[in-house]
C-alpha cells in the first residue's frame, strides 16, 4: 500500500456526496488515462471517506447507493476514473519539462531556419525559449501551444515552417521496405509502375528532409529517383 504521507487526494461527488480516498499521483493519473495499473498499489486508504483529511468516513448505504458495490478496490477504481485527482507540485513539473521538450522537438523536426534551410538545432530552440522566458503549459497539448510561442521565438531566431512535396520511384525489390518508411510522412500518392517499382508523392517537413532520404536511402543503398516538387511554408 502507498505511503500515506505521500499520498495525495481522489475525490467523486455526486448527488450532492462526497467519497475520497488517497492516492499515490502519479499512479492513479496513469489508471485514469486508460493505463492497466494495479489499483492495489494506488490507494492508500482501507476505506471510503467523505472527507479524508477529518477522517470521516462514508456510509455504506450511500457508498452502495453511488457505486453499486462496497468493494473498497472496485469503488476505488471509479472515485479515481469518473473522479478527480489532485496533482503534486512535482508531477506539474515533470509534465511542464515533457511538454517542453515535446515543443523543441516539434519545432527542430517541422521548421528550419530561412537562412540556411537547414532545421535549428534543439538546443538552440532551449535556449531561445529560455531567453524570451516563455512558460510552458502542462494542461494545453504541444500542439496548441506552438504557433504562440514560435511568434515569440521569432524576434531571437528566424523560423520557417515549410514542407517539400517530394517524389520518389523506389525499385521494385526495395518497395514494399520503403512504403512503411513513406507512411510515416504524408503520403499524398503512389502507384505501382509496370516494371514493379513504386512511384510515390510525399510532403515531408524541411526539417525532416535529410531523415526521409537517409531512412530511404539505407534499404536503397542509394538506387532511387528524387525529385523536390514544390515548397509551401510560413
Amino acid at each position: 500500500m502507498v505511503d500515506v504521507d505521500k499520498a495525495v487526494i481522489a475525490k467523486y461527488r455526486k448527488d450532492g456526496k462526497d467519497f475520497e480516498i488517497l492516492v499515490d499521483c502519479d499512479a492513479a493519473l496513469e489508471l485514469k488515462r486508460g493505463k492497466n495499473v494495479d489499483i492495489t498499489s494506488i490507494i492508500a486508504t482501507d476505506g471510503i471517506f467523505k472527507d479524508v483529511k477529518k477522517g470521516l468516513h462514508a456510509s455504506e448505504q450511500d457508498v452502495e447507493k453511488i457505486f453499486g458495490t462496497t468493494n473498497l478496490y472496485e469503488v476505488s477504481k471509479q472515485i479515481i476514473i469518473k473522479g478527480e485527482v489532485q496533482v503534486t507540485t512535482k508531477h506539474k513539473d515533470a509534465e511542464r519539462e515533457a511538454k517542453r521538450k515535446q515543443i523543441i522537438t516539434l519545432i527542430h523536426r517541422n521548421a528550419i531556419d530561412p537562412k540556411t534551410g537547414l532545421p535549428h538545432p534543439p538546443q538552440r530552440i532551449e535556449a531561445a525559449i529560455e531567453q524570451a522566458k516563455i512558460g510552458i503549459n502542462e494542461h494545453k497539448s504541444a500542439e496548441e501551444q506552438i504557433e504562440e510561442i514560435v511568434q515569440k521565438l521569432r524576434p531571437i531566431i528566424p523560423i520557417k515552417f515549410e514542407v517539400k512535396n517530394i517524389e520518389v520511384v523506389l525499385p521494385a525489390q526495395y518497395a514494399g521496405q520503403c512504403y512503411g518508411v513513406l507512411k510515416k510522412y504524408k503520403l499524398k500518392e503512389d502507384s505501382w509502375l509496370t516494371d514493379g517499382s513504386l512511384k510515390a508523392l510525399v510532403e515531408v517537413p524541411a526539417g525532416l528532409q535529410e531523415e526521409f532520404f537517409g531512412a530511404l536511402n539505407k534499404i536503397c543503398h542509394g538506387d532511387l529517383q528524387s525529385k523536390i516538387m514544390e515548397s509551401k511554408g510560413e
